[in-house]
């Protein structure tokens, strides 16, 4: 699976206004911005991403996966120190 694919997923499924993903031989890594984040515990926010991912994890597309969550204002904050390369 590509990251790019991921990317897609969770743009097509979740309301992001911002979504990373990088990685590749099924571990990957997710940065998700969205303000929808500000009202959720770090459990739920977790699970938000995970959600349209669970068939990928049970045909081992994805093996791994890092998560972090931003608000909009977050993310303008913390935006030099995660962005991928």
């Amino acid at each position: 699976m590509e990251p790019k694919q991921i990317e897609e997923i969770l743009k097509n499924t979740l309301e992001l206004d911002e979504v990373y993903v990088q990685g590749e031989n099924s571990h990957y890594g997710v940065i998700a911005v969205s303000d929808v984040f500000a009202t959720l515990s770090k459990v739920k926010q977790q699970q938000t991403i995970y959600a349209p991912l669970t068939e990928y994890f049970a045909t081992n597309a994805i093996h791994a996966l890092t998560i972090k969550t931003f608000t909009k204002e977050q993310w303008k904050r913390e935006r030099l120190l995660n962005m991928p390369s």
